[in-house]
């Protein structure tokens, strides 16, 4: 198994290497009837659906943007979606933390492999002691039971208290030897780069990410989620239609693992930077190091609606990476109350897709597999089997 990591993890870098290359820099006279026919379809799918709104961002690195924005950012009363309109990302936050601790990694600011009880001293004297490191938080194989004290997560215990109650529960596993999903193990990264660098997860994400890259509506937490009305509301199913909910705070409480908040312009700009666009923000040893498949996730190969092409499935750092149909995705979704997103990065093919929307439903899953399906049709230029 560590021979295949490793062979994959270089395989992952020649890939990004020989993509930022442009061995055929040339654009694609067809791709716009492409994406425009697929935000059609899209669009036609989520109104029959009565979602509220939504933001779709389609990026091919030889041609221009597709952003295409749908609906209102609350039920019956909002304002139109437009390119800048802030969604919640729920667990896509986890793509950014992979980033930025890789890129710490690669500039000598972080060691992904050192012990996470020499960072946090919480962690010394307990079963977690040694063995558990700092590439196990990000890669969900930490060894404790999947979504441990997330029910924590919505009572109003505070961070610091879940934590606690982290530290005394028993591994099912040792680190690295199983996957279980996690939120709060998840984000005591946040609290490892502050003890590292001495500078806190929020400011790094502003001065090393947000920032250089020009996500201009980009931010961490509720506050800057609210501070204007240019944000989408939460919505909830009802017996006959989607009605807007209240915005909480209680997954913010993990933002590593649950507290970005993007636009679809700002989603543009992720996926281009995640295809090796801005090496001066991402290099291409950072994009090598996220993708590096850590942790073997055997459950995903079981997922419905995608079972029968998968024929890999990993965790990285922050990022699934699958191979679907002989094609490597590096892909993750989120879900929290009231919003669903999904993003997915193809690196063979220099293309990124994303889709948020303000409601918590199902067909984001249908439509992300769709467009999956079309590309790779479209690619291979022959039907899709």
């Amino acid at each position: 198994m560590k021979y295949l990591n490793s062979l994959l993890y270089c395989l992952s870098a020649l890939c990004l290497l020989f993509s930022s290359v442009g061995f055929a820099a040339k654009a694609d006279p067809d791709w716009d009837a492409f994406v425009k026919k697929y935000g059609r379809y899209a669009q036609k799918k989520l109104k029959s659906k009565g979602i509220p709104g939504a933001a779709l961002s389609i990026v091919n690195i030889n041609n221009s943007d597709y952003i295409h924005t749908m609906g209102v950012t609350k039920s019956r009363s909002g304002q139109k979606v437009n390119k800048h309109t802030r969604f919640r990302l729920a667990s896509v936050s986890k793509t950014f933390a992979g980033s930025l601790s890789a890129k710490l990694a690669a500039n000598g600011l972080l060691e992904l492999d050192k012990p996470v009880s020499e960072y946090i001293t919480d962690f010394k004297g307990t079963v977690y002691q040694g063995d558990l490191k700092v590439f196990h938080l990000l890669s969900h194989s930490s060894g404790l039971v999947p979504n441990a004290y997330d029910n924590l997560i919505e009572s109003r215990m505070d961070y610091p208290g879940i934590v606690e109650k982290l530290l005394s529960v028993k591994p099912i596993c040792k680190p690295g030897e199983c996957y279980g999903y996690q939120n709060v193990m998840f984000s005591l990264i946040g609290d490892v780069i502050l003890q590292s660098t001495d500078k806190s997860y929020g400011q790094w994400l502003r001065e090393a990410i947000f920032e250089p890259l020009k996500m201009s509506d980009a931010s961490l937490g509720f506050e800057q989620m609210v501070h204007d009305s240019n944000y989408a509301l939460p919505h909830v199913r009802g017996k006959k239609r989607w009605y807007s909910a209240k915005l909480k705070k209680n997954y913010y409480k993990v933002g590593p693992a649950a507290g970005v908040n993007a636009s679809a312009s700002d989603m543009a700009i992720w996926l281009r930077a995640q295809l090796g666009q801005y090496p001066d923000v991402l290099s291409l040893d950072t994009l090598a190091k996220q993708t590096r498949p850590y942790t073997h996730t055997k459950k995903e190969m079981h997922r419905r609606v995608w079972k029968k092409h998968l024929n890999e499935a990993y965790y990285g750092l922050g990022w699934r990476v699958y191979n679907y149909a002989d094609e490597t995705l590096y892909y993750h979704s989120g879900w929290v109350q009231g919003y669903r997103s999904d993003v997915v990065v193809f690196p063979h093919l220099n293309i990124g897709f994303s889709l948020i929307v303000n409601a918590e439903t199902g067909v984001i899953n249908e439509l992300t597999t769709e467009f999956i399906d079309r590309l790779l049709e479209y690619k291979r230029g022959k039907k899709y089997e």
